[in-house]
């Protein structure tokens, strides 16, 4: 079967993607905000992550996709699950998933509540509050480190460390870019009552500078998120495995340094997204905090079993 299939609309033939490769918006891991199975995480575990990896993004391309209608996106997420499910082998990213799952005894369940996001993503364009948004990261956000910490074996202890950096890392995402996201998605991930606090509403996004109301708003934000990340400062030190430990310990200085960026710039008018030599630098450090933190502790403060 071709890329592309046919749809009878108002008597005339018009072109349905036939597979969810073709909606791909050319974005990989090493666009990302944050790493993704770096060269620190063990090769054992690489190619699980990054089959991972794929299936979430091309979901994520599904539902950020700017033309397509609605209820197509919802038919190919679902026809994402079905192949993630098995057995039919729609879409290939799916059933990669599937198979990586299977060889390493690892349920699909993380995968599907990312799928739940990307509904949301498609149908829901407001967050009430910011316990609204929280509950969003449980499916946005949350799903990916537990993964991860899966597949490693890791404890499921130190879930509550990983869900506080992860939900941190989402709405790091989401305030640098607010703008971009109501003006091309109309999809506003400030909470309605955070901008109503100030004065303002959704349609101070749209405009070239922020103004000082919707300034101190993602200000604020940007401090609650602050405080997630304090949640999560012993996280890395909790795990058993030294590589991934090292990992997190650098995605925890990127947030805590992207936490501190939002609150002094404005991300509809500055840069607001790290330039590569700062990655590289920020990321040196954090592993040489990592060391340092695992030498200061004498190993993981959480010496459970590896799997509940």
């Amino acid at each position: 079967m071709g890329a592309f299939a046919a749809r009878i609309k108002g008597g005339r033939a018009e072109p349905v993607i036939d597979s969810a490769a073709a909606l791909r918006s050319g974005k990989g891991s090493r666009d990302e905000n944050f790493p993704v199975a770096s060269w620190l995480v063990h090769p054992r575990h690489r190619a699980t992550i990054l089959a991972f990896y794929e299936f979430v993004r091309i979901a994520d391309d599904i539902a950020d996709h700017p033309t397509l209608a609605e209820q197509d996106k919802l038919a190919y997420l679902d026809r994402l699950e079905k192949s993630l499910l098995g057995p039919v082998p729609d879409e290939p990213q799916g059933t990669a998933l599937r198979v990586a799952l299977a060889e390493r005894g690892l349920s699909p369940r993380h995968a599907q509540d990312l799928l739940t996001a990307f509904r949301l993503d498609v149908t829901k364009r407001r967050y009430a509050d910011f316990d609204d948004l929280i509950d969003y990261c449980t499916y946005s956000a949350m799903p990916v480190g537990r993964f991860v910490l899966d597949v490693h074996g890791e404890s499921r202890a130190i879930w509550p460390a990983n869900d506080a950096l992860c939900a941190a890392l989402q709405i790091i995402n989401h305030l640098q870019d607010c703008a971009a996201d109501y003006r091309n998605l109309d999809r506003v991930y400030i909470p309605v009552d955070a901008l109503a606090a100030e004065g303002i509403g959704v349609e101070a996004l749209g405009e070239a500078r922020a103004s000082p109301a919707l300034r101190a708003c993602i200000t604020k934000l940007a401090q609650r998120t602050a405080g997630l990340l304090e949640h999560s400062s012993g996280f890395a030190s909790q795990v058993r495995d030294p590589r991934l430990a090292l990992e997190i310990a650098v995605i925890q200085t990127l947030a805590e340094r992207l936490v501190y960026i939002l609150q002094m710039r404005d991300p509809l008018s500055e840069r607001v997204h790290l330039a590569k030599p700062a990655v590289a630098a920020l990321g040196l450090f954090g592993i040489v905090r990592g060391l340092w933190d695992r030498l200061a502790h004498g190993g993981p403060t959480n010496p459970q079993p590896a799997r509940d």
